[in-house]
């Protein structure tokens, strides 16, 4: 009699592995388990701990040298980015808060001239909102994604157009022979300082403001990549006193030459970071930082030009001026030429190649407050034409307009050394960064090919 064996497999006659695995998904499932029980498996052996460590240290030699690279070159572009792009944007900033500052002294300048315009007033003004127009199209080509910034621009656009305009008006008026002229230029100056200056003073905020942040982002020191650095370091000792113990081996050629590449990465990183962090902090230290502070001291001393020449636009009703001239000019410095913003720019410029013209610079304040004073006594007495002489021709004897424009001289040319020092110091930290991000990837490339040659011939030891 035959009997029929009984089949206690699953439908469809698929019988499970003699091992326990599974097939099919269920068996996909079950990968990353078996390759962890093998990986432990293997562990307990000397040469699959070996193994370990060697993939180990290879992978993280290769993810310091990945991550070391990135950051690098991440901070060369963000120094690069300082020199060609940051730092000329806000510049540009600064220039339209300048040149129509500028412009609007020079209208009130132009306008007190007995008889016709003189051309080279004229001139200067049409060149100052010229430049303020060219600087205003940069700044607003890096507004994009930034809402602040764009809203500036936007207030800037729509309202210069009508500020020109009215200038025009009181110039056409004024050589018609009208008094509205006057009412006009007070009109026009009104508009510039209530809502233009306000939103080119803000505009040159905001970029100044990323300038800085910029250079924060370069100097921040680079803590993720130091601990992987230190990390691999660590690691790669605690393997060679691992292997010392268990061959009796002092030295492991490949251990040692991945180590001697990791610490020299370290050591080339950690100088040049150093340098570089020094330089660009000199740069905002001896550069941008004294140019906000002397850029803030000629735009102050603008606004009180404007202020001076209006006085005597207004004839005899220009009260509220002759006021905001009293508080711009104890901002710029005092009448004995200390404290403002000029005597915290003698501070900071102290020792430096701008010293010399901010020291000049003040004593050009001092004597443009006592010109004012002589302008403001003419006047007060009767002698409007007196006054009017001293406020605007420089060729006039001990004049306000001589003295305001050799202070403006003096802070401009301090500018420009203020400007040139961060372009120094600035391309100097990116020099510092030379070669660094190639060379750190090729010493982790280095350390990665020690460990696997030092622990592959160890292994060999074993076969």
């Amino acid at each position: 009699m035959t009997s029929t064996a009984t089949r206690t497999g699953p439908p469809g006659g698929t019988e499970s592995p003699p091992d326990g695995s599974r097939s099919g998904f269920a068996g996909l499932l079950d990968l990353p388990a078996a390759a962890v029980r093998g990986v432990v498996r293997s562990a307990a052996t000397t040469p699959g701990r070996l193994s370990v460590f060697a993939i180990g240290l290879v992978l993280l030699s290769l993810l310091t040298g990945l991550v070391g690279t990135i950051v690098i070159g991440d901070r060369k572009d963000t120094i690069n980015d300082l020199i060609d792009h940051r730092e000329p944007l806000a510049a540009a900033s600064q220039q339209v808060y300048r040149s129509l500052s500028d412009a609007d002294a020079t209208a009130a300048s132009a306008f007190l001239s007995i008889g016709t315009e003189p051309p080279e007033l004229r001139q200067r003004y049409d060149t100052d909102i010229a430049q303020a127009g060219a600087a205003l199209a940069k700044a607003a080509s890096d507004s994009a994604g930034v809402e602040e910034a764009a809203a500036q621009v936007a207030v800037l656009s729509q309202q210069l157009p009508v500020y020109t305009g009215v200038v025009e008006t009181a110039r056409s008026n004024n050589r018609l022979g009208y008094p509205a002229g006057g009412a006009y230029l007070r009109e026009a100056s009104e508009l510039m300082r209530s809502k233009i200056l306000p939103a080119a003073q803000e505009l040159y905020r905001i970029d100044t403001d990323r300038l800085a942040e910029e250079q924060d982002d370069a100097t921040a020191v680079p803590w993720f990549t130091t601990l992987l650095v230190l990390a691999l370091i660590a690691a790669l000792v605690v393997t060679q006193v691992h292997l010392t113990r268990r061959t009796n081996r002092v030295l492991n050629i490949g251990l040692v030459v991945a180590t001697g590449a990791v610490v020299l990465a370290l050591l080339w990183g950690a100088v040049a970071v150093v340098v570089q962090g020094v330089l660009v902090g000199n740069g905002a230290d001896d550069g941008s930082k004294q140019v906000d502070q002397l850029v803030r001291a000629r735009i102050a001393a603008l606004q009180a030009r404007t202020d001076e020449t209006l006085t005597l636009v207004a004839r005899g009703e220009g009260g509220a001026y002759e006021k905001d001239f009293k508080v711009l000019a104890s901002n710029l410095a005092k009448t004995d030429g200390t404290g403002g913003l000029l005597g915290e720019a003698k501070d900071m410029t102290a020792g430096q190649d701008s010293a010399a013209h901010v020291e000049a610079a003040i004593k050009d304040a001092q004597a443009w407050f006592a010109a004012h004073g002589e302008v403001r006594k003419r006047d007060d007495t009767g002698d409007y034409n007196g006054a009017v002489t001293l406020a605007i021709d420089p060729k006039a004897e001990g004049s306000a307009a001589a003295a305001f424009t050799r202070l403006d001289g003096n802070l401009v040319a301090a500018i420009d050394v203020g400007r040139q020092a961060f372009l120094d110091s600035t391309r100097g930290a990116d020099r510092a960064l030379t070669l660094l991000a190639p060379g750190f990837a090729v010493l982790a490339v280095v350390a990665a090919a020690g460990v696997t040659m030092g622990i592959r011939e160890r292994l060999r030891e074993y076969r």
